[in-house]
């Protein structure tokens, strides 16, 4: 029964294969090029300025931009995911989803990831490799009595 209906799928189940293949083959590559890429203080600034457009650019134009941003971002989040259960690095491609994606608490959610001890170093290694400096993160605030010291 179900041997019949893998069968009658045979086409859509080569398709699903060579997509993850393409997948993760692609970002084995793309992965490591922005990763590289990050500043090494990125995670340090608590704000940051959100370069949606130039002054120069057309609103629509901006718009256009954004949105093939963001859709890529949630690309990378849903890779990210599927590679959790995949081979892959799933949580490396869901922060960088996340770093494209406009959203608030975005900041927070990045710094979140990324302070996983096996992220950090995984991304640190790929950084080394590339003869990049390592990411400096903040230091986590300290709390005496329930009040947090600044």
């Amino acid at each position: 029964m179900i041997l019949e209906w893998v069968y009658i799928h045979k086409i859509a189940f080569w398709w699903i294969g060579i997509l993850s293949i393409a997948t993760f083959v692609g970002t084995l590559i793309i992965i490591p090029i922005l990763i590289i890429r990050i500043p090494a203080d990125y995670f340090k600034h608590k704000k940051r300025k959100q370069k949606s457009c130039y002054k120069n650019q057309y609103p629509v134009i901006c718009f256009i931009g954004t949105v093939f941003k963001n859709l890529l971002g949630v690309l990378f989040v849903v890779a990210g995911l599927a590679m959790l259960f995949l081979p892959g690095q799933g949580l490396i491609t869901i922060l960088i989803g996340i770093m494209l994606l406009n959203f608030p608490g975005k900041v927070a959610l990045q710094l979140r990831i990324v302070q996983q001890q096996n992220v950090l170093r995984a991304i640190n290694w790929m950084r080394t490799k590339a003869d990049r400096p390592a990411l400096e993160l903040p230091r986590p605030s300290r709390t005496r009595r329930g009040v947090m010291n600044k």
